[in-house]
């Protein structure tokens, strides 16, 4: 069966996780807006011990595609210190976006970026990259671009994590997505299953608890199932409990 879950507060996370019939877990170790190191939760002990599976997000400023010295080289540093405390945690997995380039810059300087990271980090749990939903210059938010990342990425033991959102948001149809990213990853390791707030190919990352944005939320259930992955509602908490509900319901 497929665990599903929910991205929750790092101060309590498996007390939410029981609120909210969660199996999984994701969460921040820190500001996902700020550079500061990772702090490990007051309940690292009882995680670690816990059946609730854990996946950390890194902070949204992480950005290793950049030809910008001064957020590369800081961004892969945000990123060496959170692989190391997810792992810490016995974290699954630790998701990262994909970054982009500046307007004037080959994308190719951004796939390069990136495979500098795998071959000058060691990566104790796997490293998921997830699509994004906007932005002209992203390296990860349509599959064309997510292709090159990834033959950039050739050799070295990449995830995928496929966010429902951002595909509808980016311009992706969702109804063979999981196939056609399949055919360039090989994998999807993790579904950040979310309804959208605004419309297809509108560039705009705004979640929305399921059957309350602009999704078929039966399109969104087929892609989990499609996907086979565990399950990760990031969608506005008061509604988390009920789309954990919905989707058991129909994954069984």
């Amino acid at each position: 069966m497929v665990r599903i879950g929910a991205h929750v507060d790092q101060d309590d996370p498996l007390g939410q996780a029981a609120e909210r019939g969660a199996e999984v877990v994701q969460f921040f170790l820190g500001d996902p807006q700020g550079w500061k190191g990772p702090v490990l939760p007051a309940t690292a002990d009882a995680i670690r011990a816990s059946d609730v599976d854990v996946y950390i997000h890194a902070p949204y400023v992480i950005n290793v595609a950049t030809a910008n010295n001064r957020i590369r080289i800081p961004s892969r540093k945000l990123l060496a210190a959170h692989l190391e405390a997810a792992a810490a945690l016995g974290a699954k997995g630790l998701v990262v976006h994909g970054g982009h380039v500046g307007k004037d810059d080959d994308p190719q300087v951004g796939f390069d970026n990136w495979r500098k990271v795998f071959e000058r980090m060691e990566c104790p749990i796997p490293v998921l990259i997830e699509n994004t939903a906007g932005g002209g210059n992203a390296v990860a938010r349509k599959l064309d671009r997510i292709a090159r990342l990834w033959d950039a990425l050739d050799g070295f033991d990449v995830g995928f994590c496929l966010d429902t959102c951002h595909a509808h948001a980016g311009g992706e149809d969702l109804a063979d997505v999981v196939d056609r990213v399949k055919a360039i990853t090989g994998r999807i390791d993790l579904i950040h299953c979310n309804d959208s707030r605004d419309a297809f190919g509108s560039g705009a990352d705004r979640h929305a608890n399921l059957g309350k944005g602009t999704i078929d939320p039966e399109l969104i259930v087929a892609v989990c199932r499609a996907a086979g992955a565990p399950i990760v509602v990031e969608t506005p908490g008061p509604g988390q409990a009920a789309d954990i509900a919905f989707l058991r319901e129909r994954l069984g």
